[in-house]
């Protein structure tokens, strides 16, 4: 591998950070190593230690807990309560129900939104030190705690049992958030959604008289009321019906030993980063780029299938970035892989027009714009969680948006997203649009089975920015909502269900889809998330949550 092709495996181009499904809530530290045990845990305290820790304004700590991983939302809450058992979870929530004080919950750190961080909150509960993984034989599951990272998970799963969720590219990310939201990722293609994977709930709930207490919720629970509640959890989003305290995975109809009962990982990936400088770049190549990757995608969705497994991210960075880049990873043991991934490569290259001397490498032909590596399932999926210098980055700002499509995007929405990614508006160079593929196993399951309505999307595209300082709040939110309300503008600046584009993904909340400024369409903001599945998400919320205690702007409403 050439020098530069080294560096560019390092650091992909403009550093526009990768956006895997957002958790909501406070990020935790990775774990520390397991063995093949029934239990790993990312932090451990002596018994004498074991009891929920409350830090209050006057607290050293408070700063750090007040705040996730996008610095626009802050909050001043009277107490950070962080919990080590359910039964405290129990207390934390009586105490705020009692007390008629406003309460929020905080699992992972990346939500978009203010949902977690906000002036109303008055008791946040971080579910940050709830963080193992074991294997549960009473539920025959895999227990994870909702305080847990997705690297957590990774780790534990694979190094314990040989097996994985397939959920998001960003490892900070907490599954407190990242599950109910419906949670994908690089595997997703090739194994469903997380949700697809998720066999039952613990969660602390409020009831009309305002009691506390704690509940689990199955897939296969006997009562009606309780698969309800477990079904809402499988895409409604966080933050709605209660505190989870645990999840419990489990592939539906797997059986046998705990390896056997979750998807196996791979042995061995394909990871490729591609890089183009936006210099060589036309207007006719940007274009042919887009249709090529949404087309590829169109005619590659079956599942089960070595391309229909294929993932890829598409970071339509703005040109002030200096590059365009793409992220591709494929299951090295699939039939074919190196030839189905070599074609993918090249036909992008050549829908930009760029025509360059090839290599091959780990089987792979690459280009010059193209960098191919085969590597460990656990080491590439550690890599690239980090690859993005801003994406593990504590300190910035950020705007997003999102929309589902179905189709290939047509091309007036490619010519809008080319004004605004070459405009002379000066936006933070870590400003672009993301594409990411969906669709293979995620669409052999009902839109109506889970909460998430969306499954036969072909991909997903994320409007992002991120920046530093609180002064470049304005500029940058409102070359958001311009590219986003031009790319949309024939439904009213928003990604109307139809049969190209197909609403927003609730684990990428924009608040502006509740504003008519923003969105002047008819469809409101909660159909652009769950369409026919929110009425009986609504029917969960007041069975569950009749006090409406577990609230924030786009929560589910009472019916």
């Amino acid at each position: 591998m050439s020098d530069l092709k080294r560096r560019r495996f390092v650091g992909i181009g403009s550093g526009l950070a990768f956006t895997a499904a957002a958790g909501t809530g406070l990020a935790t530290a990775p774990a520390a190593r397991a063995g093949t045990g029934t239990a790993r845990t990312a932090r451990t305290a002596r018994a004498a230690d074991a009891v929920a820790v409350a830090v209050t304004p006057s607290d050293s700590r408070y700063p750090d807990l007040t705040s996730g991983n996008n610095l626009r939302w802050k909050a001043a809450p009277d107490k950070v309560v962080l919990p080590r058992t359910t039964a405290e979870v129990v207390s934390a929530v009586q105490e705020a129900v009692t007390g008629d004080k406003r309460l929020s919950v905080c699992g992972g750190g990346h939500c978009f939104e203010d949902f977690v961080f906000n002036a109303d909150i008055r008791i946040n509960i971080n579910m940050s030190l709830m963080s193992a993984v074991s294997f549960d034989p009473s539920m025959n599951a895999f227990k994870v705690g909702s305080g847990a990272t997705l690297l957590d998970v990774y780790e534990a799963l694979y190094e314990g049992w040989g097996v994985t969720v397939p959920g998001g590219i960003c490892h900070t990310v907490g599954v407190g958030g990242h599950i109910p939201g419906g949670g994908y990722g690089n595997l997703s293609r090739q194994y469903g959604l997380t949700v697809d994977h998720l066999h039952a709930v613990e969660i602390v709930v409020v009831d009309a008289a305002g009691q506390a207490r704690a509940v689990v919720a199955a897939r296969d629970s006997s009562d009606a009321r309780l698969r309800d509640l477990f079904w809402a959890h499988t895409g409604g989003g966080g933050g709605s019906f209660g505190v989870v305290t645990a999840y419990f995975f489990r592939t539906p109809g797997a059986t046998g030993a705990a390896g056997a009962l979750l998807p196996k990982a791979p042995s061995k990936i394909f990871l490729t980063l591609a890089n183009w400088p936006w210099d060589k770049v036309t207007e006719e190549g940007f274009s042919g780029l887009v249709d090529y990757w949404g087309t590829w995608f169109e005619q590659h969705n079956t599942a089960g299938t070595t391309a229909g497994s294929l993932y890829s991210w598409l970071m339509l960075n703005h040109r002030d970035s200096g590059s365009l880049a793409a992220v591709v990873q494929l299951d090295a043991s699939l039939p074919n892989a190196a030839s189905v991934l070599s074609d993918f490569l090249a036909g992008m290259d050549q829908a930009l027009g760029l025509h360059s001397a090839t290599a091959r490498h780990d089987g792979v032909l690459d280009s010059q714009y193209t960098t191919t590596r085969l590597m460990p399932w656990l080491r590439g999926t550690r890599y690239i969680g980090a690859i993005s210098p801003t994406q593990l980055d504590p300190t910035t700002r950020g705007c997003h948006k999102s929309a589902h499509l179905r189709k290939r995007t047509p091309q007036r929405q490619i010519d809008a997203m080319y004004a605004h990614l070459t405009s002379d508006d000066r936006p933070s160079t870590m400003t672009g649009i993301v594409l990411s593929a969906s669709g293979g196993r995620i669409a052999s399951v009902s839109p109506t089975a889970t909460a998430v309505a969306q499954r036969d999307a072909i991909m997903k595209v994320n409007f992002e920015s991120r920046w530093y300082a609180a002064a470049d709040d304005a500029k940058n939110t409102a070359w958001i909502r311009g590219a986003f309300g031009a790319v949309y503008g024939d439904t009213g600046g928003v990604p109307v269900p139809n049969d190209v584009t197909d609403g927003c993904y609730i684990n990428y909340p924009d608040g502006d889809l509740s504003d008519p400024a923003y969105n002047t369409s008819s469809v409101p903001w909660h159909d652009l998330y769950w369409k026919q599945n929110y009425p009986r998400l609504q029917q969960v919320k007041r069975d569950w949550d009749p006090r409406d205690v577990f609230r924030h702007r786009q929560s589910v409403r009472l019916p």
